[in-house]
């Protein structure tokens, strides 16, 4: 249920935010000597990790279609100029 709640809590925040949370992770992980205390937050990393390029991949094809209905928008102004 916790992790249910921290993904949750997760997926609210930004690209930006999302890789900050990794990298201090990834520098706690670095840090530790005892790595088999830190099976839970290499586990979270993963989910974080997945997350992450869930987003990104959800956020690049919203900027593409953006941009490609601005184009379309800019070219049927121009050729509605030409017939006039």
């Amino acid at each position: 249920m916790k992790d249910k709640n921290l993904l949750d809590d997760i997926k609210n925040k930004s690209l930006n935010d999302l890789t900050e949370l990794a990298n201090n992770i990834i520098e706690k992980l670095e840090n530790e000597k005892n790595l088999e205390l830190l099976i839970n937050d290499y586990q979270k990393l993963i989910k974080l990790n997945n997350l992450i390029e869930r987003k990104f991949k959800n956020t690049s094809r919203e900027i593409s279609q953006e941009t490609k209905d601005k184009i379309n928008l800019i070219l049927n102004k121009k050729n509605g100029k030409k017939t006039k």
